[in-house]
């Protein structure tokens, strides 16, 4: 399949990025929590992903999580305990960049886990998401793919676009020469924790665009109808002509001028 176009994928993301604002009114209307986890290989694109879905959302009610790795007290603590306190509230929506996946992942692949350690992980995930679950929680968890080349591609940008220079850190480095155990990694991690209350759902992510759109387009098609009406309101005719802005303290910066 050719890759999407910029022009083709904006049409297409738009009237998805207007569901998902009514999506966000149906879940304050319903009091409804919804929890959406993105995982996969470094480059994969769950920034990108998570952008387009919460680019158009209120920053008050979609919180985009991104935890850096646990300090010396979080790492003495119940494996879970740092990502409970950023779990969605009432009407809100939480999009993990990353999360509790990580032991079964990256840690695992890299020993920053014992073999002990992840698992007890792997047995207990299924139980904590059955609870999150069982409370209400509307939980989706994402895995992007990403095949090598198109990994090299990415590293090979980041490694030279100032822009994206950040991105890439010695622990991605390293990540290149254990591609094949970051395969076994995932495949055991999805033979224990793919279950009914808590499903994988696997999207292809090769190209990114498209991948997006088809990432979207399910979660949208798996809520329910989500179609509450936007608040009725109403602009009437200011009582005279609009107004320039005046400062009497300070004057704003000059323009910037090319």
């Amino acid at each position: 399949m050719k890759e999407l176009k910029r022009k083709e994928y904006e049409a297409a993301l738009a009237p998805m990025q207007v569901e998902l604002v009514a999506l966000s009114r149906w879940l304050q209307h319903a009091g409804k929590r919804l929890l959406v986890l993105f995982e996969g290989r470094d480059t994969a694109g769950k920034g990108g992903a998570i952008g387009a879905i919460a680019d158009q959302l209120n920053p008050r009610q979609c919180h985009v999580v991104a935890l850096p790795k646990p300090n010396d007290r979080e790492s003495g603590q119940w494996y879970f305990q740092r990502y409970v306190p950023h779990l969605p509230a009432a009407g809100e929506i939480a999009l993990f960049d990353r999360s509790w996946y990580n032991r079964a992942g990256v840690e695992q692949v890299m020993g920053f886990a014992t073999p002990a350690q992840v698992k007890a992980f792997l047995r207990q995930a299924p139980v904590f998401e059955r609870q999150l679950v069982d409370d209400g929680i509307l939980l989706f968890k994402y895995w992007l793919c990403c095949d090598q080349v198109r990994q090299e591609e990415r590293f090979q940008e980041r490694l030279c676009d100032p822009l994206k220079r950040w991105k890439l850190s010695p622990v991605d480095i390293e990540a290149r020469v254990r591609y094949d155990d970051y395969t076994r990694a995932r495949e055991t991690m999805l033979a224990a924790t793919h279950t009914r209350h808590a499903p994988w759902t696997l999207v292809d992510f090769n190209d990114q665009k498209r991948g997006r759109l088809t990432l979207i387009r399910d979660l949208l098609d798996r809520l329910p109808d989500t179609h509450v009406p936007p608040p009725d309101l109403d602009l009437p005719p200011l009582a005279g002509r609009p107004r320039r802005e005046r400062y009497g303290v300070l004057r704003p910066l000059p323009a910037f001028r090319t």
